[in-house]
């Protein structure tokens, strides 16, 4: 999915809870799930792609965009301002 679909997508999604149509909830599940599938099948400029943290701790399941593994543990590391040395995560593309 690229960008422009999942900004059409969200403001469907908007659209339908402006209305009525849609409550809270099922809005922001159906605004997760677009965001998930935009982030999985992320196709950046050159080199850039999605990498997924698995492991343990809180960085287990984070999914940035990187140009590179050691990048996507650095940009983890700077989210959870911690060091990227200490994360106990594998690093892999989505």
């Amino acid at each position: 999915m690229d960008r422009i679909s999942a900004l059409r997508n969200v403001e469907e999604a908007l659209g339908d809870f402006e209305s009525g149509d849609s409550d809270l909830a099922a809005t922001e599940q159906r605004v997760v799930t677009i965001l998930r599938t935009y982030a999985t099948d992320f196709e950046g400029e050159e080199g850039l792609r999605a990498y997924q943290a698995a492991g343990e701790g809180r960085a287990h399941g984070l999914v940035v965009v990187a140009e590179s593994t050691a990048e996507a543990r650095d940009r983890i590391a700077e989210l959870l301002d911690e060091d990227p040395a200490a994360l106990d995560v594998d690093i892999s593309p989505v």
